[in-house]
């Protein structure tokens, strides 16, 4: 294991919605019998309300800096050397803020998924407010799209097996004696 991932176990799973950070990072995490988080679902218990709600009420712009907050929350526990796989929303690693953080405090990894692999397994989602309008969607992953290749690796994902994709990611060198 590389020398960054033992000072700070911490594995964070970066790529546009849809991509299957969640599912993968939680079958990771169960491979490397490590905790895992998904930081959407975790602004969501902390705030009271659904990630859409706080869109609507509250703005984009305030949703970033709760997400910001909540993953330096993390961050410290993984210095802690409480080893975790952590999902991160789609536009948390677009923030340059983000990115320092993660990169410093462990190994980003880029879940990459086709716009069509996104979405077939997105479609027009509600609960998602910026997938609601699909030309906006596909946009927004062209934006995005530099800001993933930051990460320390990339894994290519059009598969809809979580297994597949984690085989992969312990594949990577940062794994190896």
């Amino acid at each position: 294991m590389i020398l960054k991932l033992k000072r700070t176990p911490g594995i964070f799973l970066v790529g546009f919605m849809g991509s299957g950070k969640s599912t993968i990072g939680r079958a990771l995490a169960d491979e490397l019998g490590w905790g895992f988080c998904d930081l959407d679902e975790e602004i969501e218990r902390r705030e009271g309300t659904t990630i859409s709600h706080i869109f609507e009420t509250r703005g984009e712009p305030v949703f970033r800096e709760i997400e910001s907050a909540a993953l330096k929350e993390r961050v410290r526990s993984v210095e802690r050397g409480q080893p975790q796989v952590i999902a991160l929303g789609g536009g948390a690693f677009s923030s340059d803020a983000n990115f320092e953080l993660v990169s410093n405090h462990g190994v980003p990894i880029w879940i990459d998924c086709s716009m069509a692999t996104i979405e077939r397994r997105v479609g027009v989602e509600t609960h998602r407010p910026l997938a609601r309008d699909l030309e906006s969607m596909r946009a927004l992953f062209e934006v995005r799209r530099p800001s993933y290749a930051r990460a320390d690796y990339r894994i290519e994902c059009d598969t809809d097996d979580p297994q597949t994709v984690v085989a992969k990611i312990l594949a990577l060198p940062l794994f190896k004696p």
